[in-house]
């Protein structure tokens, strides 16, 4: 007889454990993926900004409307979102590290509970 009624509750708890934590590895590695992107394109537009001289003309989008902006006004703005950024992914790094480890943690655990459970059933 197979069925789900034979894995022990904690086995099941385990299990379901194991389905968040892969849930949530995939949620932390689409907010890094985001954040990754936002990065890059700070930096190319700051990048970009660099190439430019003091007098050219920069515009800044600010809802619907884009509107004349100083170059280094521009600069500081870029530059503290990058940073924002920058502590972010590095945030989601630690966060993705801790869940993947979790996750093996557990899934070593399960290997070892369900190893455990076919060598008595054999026996």
């Amino acid at each position: 007889m197979s069925g789900s009624g034979e894995i022990p509750p904690m086995l099941q708890s385990q299990l379901a454990q194991l389905q968040q934590l892969k849930a949530q590895l995939e949620a932390v590695a689409r907010q890094k993926m985001q954040v990754e992107a936002l990065l890059k394109d700070s930096e190319s537009a700051l990048t970009e900004l660099e190439k430019l001289d003091d007098n050219s003309v920069v515009y800044q989008n600010v809802g619907e409307l884009m509107i004349k902006v100083g170059k280094e006004e521009v600069k500081g703005d870029l530059s503290e979102k990058k940073e924002t950024y920058d502590l972010r992914q590095k945030t989601l790094e630690r966060q993705e590290e801790r869940v993947q480890k979790k996750y093996q943690q557990l899934q070593q655990q399960l290997r070892e509970a369900l190893g455990a459970g076919q060598q008595t059933m054999g026996a």
